[in-house]
């Protein structure tokens, strides 16, 4: 298995970054991974004028999976999370909803020890929810930096991102070049403060590529659900992508009437605010797999031809 170590990493995703590694398809690829800081607020003591914003949000990689060609779809198996023993959490300054809250005051900022699943506040130990935070390919236009969630994926921050799921990203240039980075121990809906307990760790994952699916964004899978992501400069927006591209995706290729798609959103569809505190916003749409089968068996005539993976759809 091929190991990408954090003395590879950027800043932005681009076309023009040099690949740390080549890759086949089908193959495991380990990423090890700075938190968010770039390990610079580690040490006991050290404040935010030790921290350098220019190394912000660094992303291991990227990594070049051979043959894969702008149209198809890199897939990307989750198979291994694991995060770090010290996780860093912050809040203070203007961001997030509590900006006007926290405005002017010193930032806080908490070193907390990670071990056996749990998180220890202060003595409070809370059970420990791994994450990749940004995870993205490079987009065909011009650089977009490690902060910025786009339809490349980027900065998401989705809590569905964890071990045991699936990621599709549209390919935009040829070998993809997948970044990851920017693990969270923990963190909660919306990430509404500031931040999540920001850490270092390592993932296990296995890429594939599936030609030209049509799927122009990012879009997640786990044992019970489909999941669209969507980026907007307003929430308002995000969640206007979230829902047409899950939409189109339960039409599409998923082979439902409009008027069942339309319905099943409403009556199962969870419309979910992956966070609000970077200037794009990111918003998902879920779905439960058990609910969108029954839709296609129930469609008159579709039941002998039905697809219930995205591969086969």
């Amino acid at each position: 298995m091929i190991k990408i170590t954090r003395d590879h990493v950027i800043y932005a995703f681009s076309q023009s970054d040099k690949p740390a590694a080549f890759v086949d398809p089908g193959q495991c690829v380990e990423f090890e991974t700075f938190d968010c800081y770039q390990g610079m607020m580690l040490a006991e003591g050290s404040t935010f004028q030790d921290f350098d914003r220019r190394f912000g949000n660094p992303a291991t990689g990227p990594v070049y999976v051979n043959h894969a060609m702008p149209g198809d779809t890199l897939k990307i198996e989750i198979q291994k999370l694991e995060v770090g023993s010290v996780g860093i959490l912050d809040i203070g300054g203007s961001s997030g909803a509590l900006g006007d809250a926290f405005a002017g005051r010193k930032p806080v900022i908490k070193r907390l020890s990670v071990k056996n699943g749990r998180i220890d506040y202060e003595g409070i130990w809370v059970p420990a929810r791994p994450m990749i935070g940004v995870i993205g390919v490079a987009p065909a236009g011009e650089p977009v930096g490690t902060l910025t969630p786009m339809d490349h994926g980027g900065n998401m921050d989705c809590t569905r991102m964890g071990e045991g799921a699936t990621l599709y990203l549209p390919v935009n240039v040829e070998g993809a070049l997948l970044s990851v980075g920017d693990f969270h121990a923990i963190m909660g809906e919306g990430e509404v403060a500031n931040c999540g307990v920001e850490i270092e760790g390592r993932t296990i994952l296995k890429l594939d590529i599936l030609k030209q699916t049509g799927i122009t964004w990012p879009m997640l899978e786990n044992e019970e659900q489909w999941i669209t992501i969507a980026y907007g400069a307003t929430l308002d927006e995000a969640s206007h992508k979230a829902v047409v591209q899950m939409f189109e995706f339960l039409c599409r290729k998923m082979g439902l009437s409009e008027v069942d798609a339309g319905m099943l959103l409403d009556m199962a569809g969870d419309l979910m605010i992956c966070q609000i505190v970077n200037p794009k916003k990111t918003v998902r749409m879920e779905v439960p797999k058990w609910l969108v089968r029954r839709m296609q068996e129930k469609g008159r005539g579709f039941a002998a031809t039905a697809r219930s993976t995205f591969e086969d759809a």
